[in-house]
This record gives C-alpha cells, sequence and structure tokens, in this order.
C-alpha cells in the first residue's frame, strides 16, 4: 500500500509501566493517549548467537502476565509488530519465505499468531480473539517492538518495508471492537479502554528500553471505514505459515 502524502507527527505514550518477572521474561502495561498513538519498545538481543524470543499481549482479553498481574479484559485489539533496528529505518521481520511478523485481528495472517489461549477470548457476537502471540529466533542485534490499535496499521506490514511508510488509520477516533450483527442487523460493537499489556519473553540477554515513539505518519482519508464485520486484510504476497519458532532473524547492520 503506497500513501500520497505524509505528515511528521511525534506520538506520546502516556503511561507505562514495566515489570520484571524473572531472568528472561519482563511484563509491560500502559494506555495509549489516542487511537492513533503508538509505543514504541527497543531491545537489544546480546551474546554470541540465536536467542528465541517471544511475545505475548494481554489487554483484550485479560490473563495473568509473567509478572503475576492480573490484566482485566476490555482493553483494544492491537496491531503488533517486530523490527530489526531503530527508527524510521527500522525494517519488519520476515521469516525465510517472506511473510512479516506484525498482525492484527483485521488482517488475513492473525490466525498464525493468536494468543488465545493463553489470552481469553470476548464476547462481541460471538468469542473474538485479540491478544497475539509471537515467537522467533534472534542473531545479536538491536530490535524495534511497536504497538498500536488493531486499526492502526503500519504500512511496512504489506510489503516488507520500513517504519518510515508509515501507519494507516482504519480506527475511525475511536477504541472499538465489532463483530458481526444482531437480529436487527445491526453491528455488535464495545467500546474498549485504551490499555493493553504484553510480555517479552527472551533467552535472558536482552535490554529492553521503552521510549516513546517519533515515527512518520501517512495520511489516507479512510477514517470511518465500515470495520463492523471484521472483513480481513489481505497481505500480499502470502505464502506459508507464520507459527515456525525456530525461524533465525539476523539484525540489520548500522
Amino acid at each position: 500500500m503506497r500513501l500520497l502524502k505524509a505528515m511528521a507527527a511525534v506520538l506520546f505514550l502516556s503511561l507505562t509501566f514495566a515489570h520484571s518477572a524473572s531472568a528472561d521474561a519482563v511484563s509491560y502495561t500502559g494506555t495509549l493517549a489516542s487511537p492513533t498513538d503508538i509505543f514504541s519498545l527497543v531491545f537489544n538481543v546480546g551474546g554470541a548467537g540465536s536467542q528465541t524470543v517471544s511475545l505475548q499481549t494481554w489487554g483484550f482479553g485479560g490473563g495473568v502476565n509473567a509478572a503475576g498481574q492480573t490484566i482485566s479484559a476490555g482493553g483494544f485489539d492491537p496491531f503488533v509488530s517486530l523490527f530489526s533496528g531503530t527508527g524510521t529505518g527500522a525494517t519488519i521481520l520476515t521469516d525465510g519465505m517472506g511473510n512479516p511478523f506484525g498482525t492484527s485481528d483485521v488482517l488475513s495472517n492473525f490466525s498464525d499468531f493468536a494468543g488465545c489461549p493463553p489470552g481469553a477470548t470476548v464476547g462481541i457476537g460471538g468469542a473474538v480473539c485479540g491478544d497475539i502471540t509471537m515467537s522467533l529466533s534472534l542473531l545479536p542485534g538491536t530490535y524495534t517492538v511497536i504497538l498500536s490499535d488493531g486499526l492502526n496499521i503500519a504500512n511496512a506490514v504489506f510489503d516488507n518495508g520500513t517504519l518510515s511508510e508509515g501507519f494507516t488509520d482504519f480506527t475511525g477516533g475511536a477504541f472499538q471492537t465489532c463483530n458481526g450483527v444482531d437480529a436487527n442487523g445491526n453491528p455488535v460493537c464495545v467500546t474498549d479502554t485504551a490499555n493493553w499489556a504484553f510480555d517479552l519473553t527472551t533467552g535472558g540477554s536482552t535490554v529492553p528500553t521503552p521510549e516513546p515513539a517519533s515515527l512518520l505518519l501517512l495520511g489516507t482519508g479512510l477514517l470511518g471505514v465500515g470495520w463492523w464485520h471484521r472483513r480481513k486484510l489481505p497481505l500480499e504476497p502470502r505464502k506459508g505459515n507464520f507459527g515456525d519458532g525456530a525461524l533465525l532473524i539476523a539484525a540489520s547492520a548500522s
């Protein structure tokens, strides 16, 4: 997806907490200031070889995170992606078949990353899973986690590009999840909170550094799109299966 014009914006996280759960797991919770805000977490993988890195979100369906905290259901369904490097030049990570490590529950690859269980489903016109699980093997280097509303999607996921491509905003300015229709044909929707939560679990040699994201946003004119039917956005090209925990991804050279 290519967009016609861009505007620069600095996006600030309104509240962030990090809790060390063990030598290799850190739990993060926070609140976005608006549906178009973005949380960025930069972390370093050290050591001499590859390490398995896993990410599990909890904010949508709730559950008990790695720090032992009970996370309440009701947060927004997130978009999560992993990038090699930092800043706008960071490149989205892909598997050996070119499939990107980025998803939300409105994208066609979500079934490969659906995080329920351990996350819980929420009853919205049926059982809805909005949480995400990712696991991959990373070589030593610097990486970035991006978390945003599930309808505020990094364009890099569509063409295996960089953060410089910005985001496409389908949120309509609200934290909301819709699924199906009622007996009268009206969309079944709930208003989500702005809360999010995730665990980052590693082999024990990472140094995570949460910071506000300073990213390029791209205007699309697509606000107010009817997402109540939860139509999936396709990723092109799409090959194979994303669920290979043994994937080896090299850090980009700086």
